[in-house]
């Protein structure tokens, strides 16, 4: 048996004969009688107390605990007393992400995790539990994809709490719980139609941003912190060097593109054209914000997109007041009802764009090794995966290929 049972009612000390004898202690009579003590696989002693007429089950209890030691179930008792409100703030604390993906995950939990499964102990978690969350999830939140995310991150956090001995399995993982389905793997790209509907729909000084996302690719942040001095218009190429970031606790600052991967993007005459157009109308503004951090490197970039008092754009604020209007103009989205929010729309933010702009390339033969240079992906395997769909089928230049041959043997 693992560890002892302690009568706390009861000493032994030696008599005026010089033989052991039982006496009772100061405590005799109050309290809870019996403690078990056992020392736990970290090396600290850990008890559990029982009262009068209960040391069978103090017994029993150790019995248990060294069954669970023995075959691997051990979870400290101590662990009873962990929420999960408790232990998910810990594990949000430790994150070494990024303070940007920091800030979604800990405002996805406070929002859609902790006030349900927060008041909750760690060890009292059933797979019942996790599929009950679930449904209330998917009450609120239509969109599987974001549903999945969360989850995986509610999964995480049990993960960690099987690696620091507060549970030995994790709920998410049963048989009976079902993780919400994956985004639909193709991206569907916006038709031209759609595309150049949107840019006639924007007010007029974000109108080439259009022209940026969906004639050169990039993403939000570049536009908003693209400078007119990366941008050679009559050489007919564009530098993707910055962008505008936002980080929690600080607000703006100028950082390097994602992954930091800058690059260089063909620039067609036609989007060169209606840059000038724009700069001439709306000349470049002068913006000054740190680099990368609160009390980093202030730095000065001369913009071509800012707001109309000349500050860098707020992305919440061009999202909510200046995108979804001109979707809902443009036919994207149902027009907002009085009082009420416009309908969410996360496959039709600015990065719809990028997939325009992918998607007419591989139209035109551009090979995918070229295509995710001028993305910014972190390697051509990744674009190939996303838009893989979108390549011309290559079966007519087979048959052709081999028709070829066949007439060439054949006129030998």
């Amino acid at each position: 048996m693992a560890g002892h049972v302690q009568d706390r009612w009861y000493k032994t000390e030696t008599g005026p004969d010089g033989k052991p004898r039982r006496v009772k202690t100061d405590r005799y009579g109050t309290g809870m009688r019996y403690r078990a003590r056992y020392v736990g696989p970290d090396g600290t002693e850990k008890s559990q107390s029982f009262p009068d007429r209960k040391k069978r089950e103090a017994d029993a209890w150790l019995v248990k605990i060294a069954a669970d030691m023995e075959s691997g179930r051990y979870v400290d008792p101590r662990s009873g007393r962990v929420t999960f409100r408790q232990y998910a703030e810990q594990w949000m604390a430790a994150q070494t992400t990024d303070k940007k993906t920091q800030a979604n995950i800990a405002s996805q939990m406070r929002r859609h995790v902790i006030p349900y499964l927060g008041p909750r102990s760690m060890a009292a978690f059933t797979p019942t539990h996790i599929r009950e969350w679930l449904t209330e999830l998917e009450k609120v939140l239509p969109a599987s994809s974001y549903r999945r995310i969360i989850f995986g991150n509610v999964s995480g956090i049990f993960a960690a709490a099987m690696d620091d001995g507060l549970r030995t399995s994790n709920p998410c993982r049963a048989k009976s719980v079902k993780a919400p389905s994956p985004a639909p793997a193709r991206v569907k790209p916006w038709t031209p139609e759609r595309t150049f509907a949107m840019r006639a729909a924007l007010p007029e000084r974000y109108r080439a941003m259009i022209d940026v996302g969906g004639g050169c690719g990039l993403r939000q942040g570049e536009i908003f912190g693209l400078p007119v001095d990366e941008i050679a218009l009559d050489a007919g190429w564009l530098h993707v060097g910055v962008q505008v970031k936002m980080v929690p606790g600080v607000g703006q600052v100028f950082a390097p593109p994602k992954r930091g991967k800058e690059r260089d993007v063909p620039l067609s005459d036609s989007v060169a054209a209606a840059l000038k157009l724009h700069m001439a109308v709306f000349p470049p503004v002068d913006v000054t914000l740190p680099w990368e951090r609160a009390g980093g490197a202030l730095i000065t970039k001369r913009l071509l997109f800012t707001r109309s008092c000349g500050d860098a754009l707020w992305r919440s604020d061009f999202n909510g007041y200046v995108w979804k209007p001109a979707l809902a103009a443009a036919g994207v989205i149902p027009s907002r009802e009085k009082g009420k929010r416009y309908a969410a729309a996360r496959e039709h933010g600015m990065h719809a764009l990028r997939h325009f702009y992918a998607s007419v390339l591989l139209d035109a033969g551009e090979n995918v090794k070229a295509l995710s240079q001028y993305l910014g992906h972190s390697d051509p395997g990744l674009t190939l995966r996303v838009y893989a769909h979108l390549m011309p089928s290559s079966e007519g230049r087979a048959r052709s290929a081999m028709d070829r041959l066949y007439r060439k043997v054949a006129g030998s």
